[in-house]
């Protein structure tokens, strides 16, 4: 039987990206998988074995990112944005054209709203079911598949322009 450092180890990946899509920021992010795996780490003993511990994770992950923006909302302090160049010293054609279509997949997440942003990465990018995705941001499921439809039309509509 697998251990669960280990199991939260081989969620790393999914974990990054959920935080991605909430942060719009790589540090901030980091920053987000830090917080989540220790207070995770704290709380072991409340994770009950047999459940779900990506979904366990995303609500953990989630409920840091409501705090530290909270939080941010009373210092006001305002994030930088991300620095421009980023993309420099990649090689070769298909390199750049994708880099280019994940820039714009990453530029319409980010003008989605937080509920739409939140609904479509738990569901469409992490493979949530919609009961899932509803309980860890423990919304009704209706709430849920309207917040995806809009967040697809939007996304859609985003990269309908960026093609």
């Amino acid at each position: 039987m697998r251990g669960f450092e280990t199991d939260l180890l081989a969620l790393l990946p999914r974990l990054r990206r959920f935080a991605l899509s909430l942060s719009r920021d790589a540090a901030d992010a980091d920053d987000l998988c830090q917080a989540s795996l220790e207070r995770a780490l704290k709380a072991r003993a409340q994770w009950r074995p047999g459940t779900r511990l990506d979904s366990w994770m995303y609500r953990i992950m989630r409920n840091i990112w409501i705090d530290e923006g909270r939080a941010r909302t009373r210092r006001a302090k305002v994030l930088a944005p991300e620095e421009a160049g980023e993309q420099a010293g990649y090689a070769g054609d298909a390199a750049i054209e994708a880099q280019v279509a994940m820039g714009d997949v990453a530029r319409a997440m980010a003008s989605l709203p937080d509920e739409q942003r939140e609904a479509v990465a738990l569901v469409l990018v992490e493979g949530l079911a919609y009961k899932e995705a509803a309980e860890v941001l423990d919304v009704p499921m209706g709430t849920l598949t309207s917040r995806l439809v809009r967040g697809r039309q939007a996304l859609m509509r985003e990269l309908g322009e960026a093609a």
